[in-house]
C-alpha cells in the first residue's frame, strides 16, 4: 500500500506542477491556483509517506 501512496503523491505533484505552469502560460489564475493546491497536496502526501517510512520498525 505505501508503494501506491507514494506512486499518488508523485502523480499528484506532477499534476499540480504543470496545471500551475500551464495557468501561468495562458494567465488563468484559476488553474495556476488549482495547480498549486494539487501540487501541495502530493507534497503532504510524500511527507506522510516519509514519516511512516521513518517511524515504521524494521
Amino acid at each position: 500500500m505505501a508503494a501506491h501512496e507514494k506512486a499518488q503523491a508523485k502523480g499528484e505533484q506532477v499534476e499540480g506542477k504543470v496545471k500551475k505552469v500551464v495557468g501561468g502560460a495562458v494567465g488563468n489564475e484559476s488553474l495556476k491556483a488549482k495547480g498549486q493546491a494539487k501540487e501541495s497536496k502530493g507534497d503532504l502526501r510524500q511527507a506522510k509517506e516519509k514519516a511512516k517510512d521513518t517511524v515504521k520498525p524494521e
